[in-house]
């Protein structure tokens, strides 16, 4: 019994035979550009600031994508072993770069599927806040550390685990520092300046999306009937095609974009959640509903 997670059985015989066919995840991976208007995320960072908030482009993003996955609980699931599985949580893993050029760290940060921007705007800030100090060291820095602290460990300690992890799952204590075992990773290269890449997916632990927000570009659209060059905020998004039919991707980063262009729905927590099976640490918004 896997401690990240509960086997999914309602599953299309098409997409229960999938991942016998696609063993790994890299054998496996899709991945589309995203474009959302930047003007729209801007204008709402900036008038969230007016009102006191102070809210960032990539919280928007991150609040948009944990919406969508209280929409569609395809994008929460992972596939291990030729199994797949929902998470019991929602986490995304995300570098954190430390000042004067210091080491990086990758650690990752939860959510709820309840969570409004505000309260993903507060989560992010508390962990980039506990990460990026030239001193501080979170769980998965020791662990690291640890592994690397005799030569032959890395190679025998890394079998070990990923025979664990393959076979029947990891314990929950190193789940919880593993920044592999998550529902997926966000990076924003546009804060070193950087183009949008395809990021790869992992093949070890649990990951099945990652987000890589980029440069902004200029891109003609169709305005009022007219041609018009548009600043766009670019993502390149990779995903395990195992976990969900391309027609709910295709409505999921529909509504994606959807929740970019309108940041101000993200403002009050979603009416209804859906979710493979309810899970420890859900917000107590979804218990009274089932009761």
């Amino acid at each position: 019994m896997r401690k990240d997670g509960k086997l999914v059985k309602n599953v299309d015989p098409m997409y229960t035979l999938a991942p016998y066919f696609m063993r790994d995840r890299n054998d496996s991976t899709n991945a589309i550009t995203v474009y959302v208007p930047y003007d729209n995320i801007h204008k709402y960072v900036l008038d969230a600031r007016k009102r006191g908030y102070r809210i960032s482009h990539m919280a928007v993003i991150m609040a948009a994508y944990v919406r969508v996955v209280s929409e569609y609980p395809e994008l929460n699931r992972f596939v291990v072993n030729s199994k797949i599985y929902a998470h019991n949580d929602l986490t995304a893993g995300m570098v954190v770069l430390r000042p004067d050029g210091a080491d990086p760290t990758m650690s990752k940060m939860k959510f709820d599927l309840y969570d409004t921007i505000f309260d993903v705007n507060n989560r992010i800030d508390s962990f980039v806040e506990q990460n990026n100090k030239l001193d501080s060291q979170n769980d998965s820095d020791r662990i690291f550390k640890k592994l690397l602290a005799v030569p032959t460990l890395v190679r025998i300690g890394m079998a070990i685990i990923r025979f664990c992890d393959k076979q029947f799952g990891l314990p929950r204590w190193l789940v919880d520092v593993s920044p592999f075992h998550n529902s997926m990773v966000i990076t924003n290269l546009a804060s070193i300046r950087t183009n949008y890449i395809f990021h790869h997916i992992y093949n070890f632990g649990t990951t099945s999306a990652v987000i890589a927000m980029g440069n902004n570009e200029d891109k003609p659209v169709m305005e009022n009937g007219q041609v018009v060059l548009k600043k766009m905020m670019p993502m390149g998004i990779t995903m395990d095609e195992r976990i969900a039919c391309g027609v709910e991707y295709a409505k999921a980063f529909a509504r994606l974009e959807h929740y970019c262009k309108n940041p101000t729905l993200l403002e009050v927590p979603p009416e209804d959640v859906k979710v493979d099976f309810p899970f420890e640490g859900l917000s107590e918004h979804f218990k009274k509903e089932t009761k």
